[in-house]
């Protein structure tokens, strides 16, 4: 009896019915069967993969060579030739345009009663059959379908598009034009939890997702931040600490060198839509985040990617959140709707008067990110209050994906959060877009 390969200690066991007919066909039908094999259908998707590549066609299916069977007993070979019909072929009469029996005035001619649209109406053929209600009853979110009747009295579905959201390509628009230099938009809230890390990554897959590359996300916490882990494939170790003790060497380095060289210090997001430099866990490391330094690196920064997503800390006194706020092109203040956050993220305007960057603080942009599915009764109430105070407001729903608070995936995000998001972050780069 045959078997399959016994492993881990375990009993022979009787292979299956599929294996035994599989190996008699590759060993020439020695049972006298014949199995017809039968070659699959090569086919590549009709679109571009999610990332805008050309996706791969599937490779072909290797089948084993046709074997040469016997004939079977009853078989007849084909006759050399066949008898050929009276009036069939090129010199029989009557075929042909100029041939007898074939025009205007013969009936099922072109032009003769009862052809054309002048000629009777069949109908469809599955018309006549029980259960037909002349219409399709399907329907579909994205695409319509509505029956059109032709002037013979035949119908055809035509496939209508739904209109797009305004908005929204308005949005996508607005990203993908040119933002007149490199951009840095800073995260910021001295508060915990008021979804900085969840923001600066969505911000630049958002924008990733639209122009493609050139987007990097920042984790600048001094104290040890989790963009790092949240966001991109670890597919190496390496943090900021690692690109400043090399900073020197790298920053010597030109053009497509550049961007080899400062890619080994990057990780990837699962699209490859946007890049991320995680922070260093080690919170002795922030005394290295000083002003000159943090300052080389946004600069750096600037050399390869068109818009850089800075998550700062919640130490208004260090000198790393010091300098990014200045260096900034776009401020972001995150909150979410909560008197602690909210009354916090007022505080750091009046900080931001205070110290003469009232500027930044006045052109500043709120996101107001909603962390449970219900409505909060603050909501509008903060809506109102931070557009008094800053440029806009732009509110995100709640989003089971991101509940769990672990590695976040812009795609796996619902419609409605992605779109939010591009309103959101068009929003945030609409003063440079040219």
């Amino acid at each position: 009896m045959e078997g399959s390969d016994a492993s881990w200690g375990r009993a022979t066991e009787p292979a299956p019915r599929w294996r035994a007919l599989l190996d008699r066909a590759l060993l020439g039908g020695r049972t006298g069967e014949q199995h017809e094999v039968r070659a699959a259908p090569r086919t590549a998707p009709d679109h571009p993969s999610g990332n805008g590549y050309q996706a791969r066609a599937s490779a072909p299916v290797a089948y084993p060579q046709d074997l040469p069977y016997a004939p079977a007993p009853d078989f007849a070979a084909p006759p050399a030739s066949y008898p050929t019909s009276p009036g069939y072929g090129p010199a029989a009469p009557g075929y042909g345009p100029a041939g007898p029996g074939y025009g205007p005035g013969v009936p099922g001619s072109p032009g003769a009663p009862g052809h054309g649209p002048g000629g009777p109406d069949y109908g469809q053929p599955w018309q006549d059959e029980p259960g037909w209600d002349g219409e399709p009853a399907w329907e579909d979110t994205s695409t319509r379908y509505s029956p059109v009747t032709t002037d013979n009295g035949h119908a055809h579905i035509e496939w209508q598009e739904t209109a797009p959201d305004v908005e929204v390509q308005r949005a996508i628009g607005v990203l993908r034009r040119d933002m007149g230099g490199p951009r840095v938009l800073a995260f910021a809230n001295p508060k915990g939890g008021v979804h900085k890390t969840t923001a600066t990554v969505l911000a630049a897959a958002t924008v990733g997702s639209v122009r493609g590359r050139g987007i990097l996300a920042w984790d600048d916490n001094e104290l040890r931040g989790t963009l790092g882990l949240r966001a991109g494939s670890a597919r190496h170790a390496r943090t900021i600490r690692h690109l400043i003790a090399d900073l020197a060497e790298v920053e010597a380095q030109h053009g497509l060198d550049l961007t080899d060289t400062l890619d080994a210090y990057l990780r990837h997001s699962s699209d490859g839509s946007y890049d991320v430099l995680a922070g260093e866990e080690s919170p002795r490391f922030a005394q290295r985040l000083d002003q000159y330094t943090v300052r080389r690196v946004l600069e750096l920064l600037r050399r390869t990617h068109d818009v850089i997503c800075v998550d700062t800390g919640n130490n208004v006194e260090s000198a790393n959140w010091q300098t990014v706020l200045q260096a900034c092109d776009q401020l972001v203040i995150t909150t979410v709707p909560r008197e602690d956050a909210a009354f916090t993220a007022d505080w750091m305007l009046d900080l931001l008067y205070d110290v003469g960057m009232g500027d930044l603080a006045a052109n500043a942009v709120t996101l107001l990110s909603c962390p449970t599915p219900g409505r909060s009764p603050l909501l509008e109430d903060f809506r109102h209050h931070f557009a008094s105070r800053t440029r806009a407001v732009a509110v995100v729903p709640y989003d089971p994906a991101l509940e769990t608070g672990s590695s976040i995936e812009y795609q796996q995000l619902q419609p409605e959060t992605r779109n939010a998001w591009l309103q959101a972050a068009s929003v945030m780069l609409e003063p440079f877009a040219r």
